[in-house]
């Protein structure tokens, strides 16, 4: 729970279950639109955690089975890249 008493769903990006609700009640009932409006499964876990909860979430607001929603994209990069790159440590060769 974060200090207003919300259940937080995401961690890496601590989005809660009132966030996710408020995107379902507007109509919003596509997983991949919810995880590009909230960016849910883009922290460091990637998803490990939060995703199987907002497909239960997505499951009870919508009355479908959470077989029936798949779970969204995942993007790998072209190529690896070793991480001092992305920080400015090293040259990319």
């Amino acid at each position: 729970m974060n200090e207003k008493g919300e259940k937080i769903i995401c961690r890496c990006n601590e989005v809660t279950v009132e966030e996710i609700e408020a995107l379902i009640e507007q109509g919003v009932e596509d997983i991949e639109m919810i995880k590009r409006l909230l960016r849910i499964g883009m922290g460091p876990c990637q998803g490990r955690t939060c995703l199987p909860m907002v497909i239960s979430i997505l499951a009870r607001k919508t009355g479908k089975s959470p077989d029936e929603i798949k779970l969204p994209a995942t993007r790998i990069p072209i190529r690896p890249v070793p991480a001092g790159v992305l920080v400015g440590e090293m040259d990319e060769e």
